[in-house]
């Protein structure tokens, strides 16, 4: 009779020991939050229970999948042995990741998936996680819309084509062949909201060609972008313009009428001149 009491005392204490290992596992932290697809994101997970030395080896580790892109050289699991002393004195563990997001990722609450074992278990454990993630990029169309050659003002038009809004908008002109630029390159433009447009002047001599341009903004998740657009200039289009022909009648019409005055009164004074001369005759 003892042997079997003593069989079971040790299954109760082995079935105790076992069930003494409760591992909890939570994601405390994504940045940036939402999330960019086709940028990268820190996530950083924490496990509790480690600190139970019943656990014995825990393994934790983040799955590869979508929206989800590990780089070679990133560590996917993590292995410790449980236990307070093992890991920096904590009763916890903190993993954390930065991995890329797809370039195709779709707004809104995206499912991430974790696995982890301890002790003599084969099988993983999984809990699932939600990645925030929003496309706050922006993207624009930019045109020249004027060009005006004895100021040499050259007039860019920028629309927002995206559905975001945007903050401390640059337009900078770098250092190229095809345009010299006088003064500043860089033109602060401000806030443009989705699909508003707004211009932007730059004192410069353009010739016939691409133009190199590079656009700078502040997305709405505070951080800077910067996109390279290339435009194309021909001279052709800001030639014998309207607007020019106006000027240069109006001009004309101008001196047709100074002119005229001037011819008026030289007539009559000369007229005045002749009745004098002519009255100053009579009177010898």
């Amino acid at each position: 009779m003892i042997v079997p009491v003593l069989a079971l005392m040790f299954f109760t204490l082995a079935s105790v020991s076992a069930a003494a290992c409760d591992l909890s596992v939570s994601m405390i932290n994504q940045d940036p939050y939402p999330a960019t697809p086709g940028d990268y994101v820190e996530v950083l997970f924490q496990v509790n229970g480690v600190d139970n030395p019943e656990c014995g080896t825990v393994e934790f580790g983040l799955l590869e999948q979508y929206p989800l892109i590990f780089d070679p050289d990133t560590k996917r699991t993590t292995t410790i042995n449980a236990g307070t002393f093992q890991r920096d004195f904590n009763s916890f563990l903190m993993v954390p990741y930065k991995v890329r997001v797809d370039k195709d990722a779709l707004d809104g609450n995206n499912p991430i998936e974790v696995e982890f074992r301890y002790g003599a278990n084969t099988n993983y454990e999984t809990k699932k996680f939600d990645l925030n993630i929003k496309d706050t990029r922006a993207d624009f169309e930019i045109y020249i819309k004027d060009y005006k050659p004895i100021t040499k003002t050259l007039t860019f038009e920028i629309l927002n084509t995206e559905k975001v809004d945007v903050e401390a908008l640059t337009i900078k002109i770098p250092k190229q062949e095809n345009i010299i630029v006088k003064g500043s390159s860089t033109n602060i433009v401000g806030d443009l909201d989705s699909n508003e447009y707004t211009t932007a002047d730059f004192e410069a001599t353009p010739k016939e060609g691409e133009i190199s341009l590079t656009i700078t903004y502040t997305d709405s998740i505070n951080k800077r972008r910067t996109l390279d657009k290339t435009i194309t200039f021909n001279p052709e289009y800001f030639e014998d313009r309207v607007n020019g022909a106006q000027s240069k009648g109006s001009f004309t019409g101008t001196l047709f009428w100074i002119l005229l005055l001037v011819n008026i009164g030289v007539y009559f004074y000369k007229k005045q001149k002749k009745k004098k001369e002519k009255k100053n005759k009579l009177k010898k």
